[in-house]
């Protein structure tokens, strides 16, 4: 009789054992550590770190509002497999916030909207154009290049960023191109409401393309050779692009990068791989040199503001400390090599920094001050980032 009473007690504590661990709940807490409120700052959580075996069916709720936030999934090795759930918390200055890992169908998601965009663009040569609800760049591929090359109009030989200035939070990369190349009913050159292109790249690094410097001259490399998209969605766009092997004064450098622009954002991020440098230079085009080069090695950034067309335009290149070495102005009679630097380091074949502007036009900035406080504000943050910790 006493065997079958302990069998029964023992079933009895793994039977509510389970359904302890079945009903634990998990709870994250984002802390803000300095004096500066936060949001528009992306947050990646992992299977590990939330201890759970898929990410799929995961969602995060704000515990004060009871709010489920906007979340985007990325699979970052193209396997099937979620590697990173993505969300955007709002923390007050010296403060921290707290939100609940719930399970959630698939309609209870939270509706959202593709702000973070990016693709191949085979309708024009072969660019590679992003975008969020703040800014939008392009890069030039091979076939642009080898029009150049073999003297067909109409390619771009440039290894720099361009921009393109839209004043509109929603998407312009597909319309722009639709009226342009393929409907020729229109051109994004010219000003309709949306913003336009104006910014002029040519060989310059436009906003944020890199060089290797050698003495008192300064090495690129050109087009990229291949592409691939990583994740587009609500939160994130980010894609990956190579480059073929270039010569820096008889030194081989090997170059690819991923590139990222999340909501919110001015500012894209560049992780470079580089291999034949200790350093690298990141540039902004000078163009009409009549703007103002301004730097700040408290909080590791170069700006260039400058007129553009009846308005004005700033851009900036901001990097983590261990990166930053300092901020130089090249200035040259050659055309478009005229560029504002910074000089990186480049740590283990690796070297992050973000490259951006901001528009007078697009309501966001109109001056310069109001500018440089963003970009204070946003060297803050990367080197103060929120913490997150789990809570069982």
């Amino acid at each position: 009789m006493k065997a079958v009473q302990l069998f029964f007690y023992c079933l009895m504590l793994v039977f509510f054992s389970s359904c302890a661990q079945k009903n634990t709940k998990k709870f994250i807490t984002v802390k803000n550590s300095i004096d500066v409120p936060r949001s528009f700052e992306t947050i990646e959580l992992t299977k590990q770190f939330l201890k759970v075996d898929s990410l799929n069916n995961i969602g995060i709720k704000e515990v004060n509002s009871d709010k489920l936030a906007i979340t985007q999934l990325v699979d970052l090795d193209d396997d099937g497999i979620m590697d990173q759930l993505l969300f955007q918390p709002e923390v007050a200055p010296n403060s921290e916030a707290t939100y609940e890992i719930i399970t959630i169908s698939e309609n209870e998601k939270p509706a959202t909207n593709t702000w973070c965009y990016s693709r191949f663009v085979p309708e024009r040569t072969d660019d590679y154009t992003w975008e969020n609800d703040k800014v939008a760049f392009r890069v030039y591929g091979p076939t642009a290049q080898k029009m150049i090359e073999e003297n067909i109009p109409g390619g771009t030989l440039s290894s720099g960023v361009d921009a393109w200035l839209k004043k509109v939070s929603y998407p312009i990369i597909n319309k722009w191109y639709k009226k342009t190349v393929v409907d020729k009913t229109g051109s994004y050159h010219e000003d309709t409401g949306e913003g336009l292109d104006n910014f002029h790249v040519g060989a310059s690094r436009g906003v944020g393309g890199i060089a290797i410097k050698k003495d008192s001259f300064y090495y690129v490399s050109k087009n990229y050779t291949n592409w691939k998209t990583i994740t587009i969605g609500p939160i994130r766009t980010s894609f990956y692009l190579n480059y073929a092997d270039w010569d820096a004064d008889g030194t081989n450098i090997k170059d690819s990068k991923i590139i990222s622009l999340d909501y919110g954002s001015n500012l894209s991020k560049f992780e470079i791989t580089l291999e034949g440098s200790n350093t690298i230079s990141a540039g902004l085009a000078l163009h009409e040199k009549d703007g103002e080069v301004t730097g700040s090695k408290i909080h590791n950034w170069v700006s260039y503001w400058q007129p553009h067309a009846n308005s004005k335009l700033g851009t900036a290149i901001v990097a983590p400390k261990k990166y930053f070495i300092d901020f130089e102005t090249y200035n040259t009679e050659k055309t478009d090599l005229s560029n504002a630097f910074s000089h990186l380091n480049v740590i283990d074949n690796k070297v992050i920094y973000y490259a951006g502007f901001g528009w007078e036009e697009s309501g966001q900035f109109s001056t310069k001050d109001e500018w440089e406080k963003y970009l204070n504000q946003f060297s803050e943050k990367i080197e103060h980032p929120l913490i997150v910790s789990l809570k069982i």
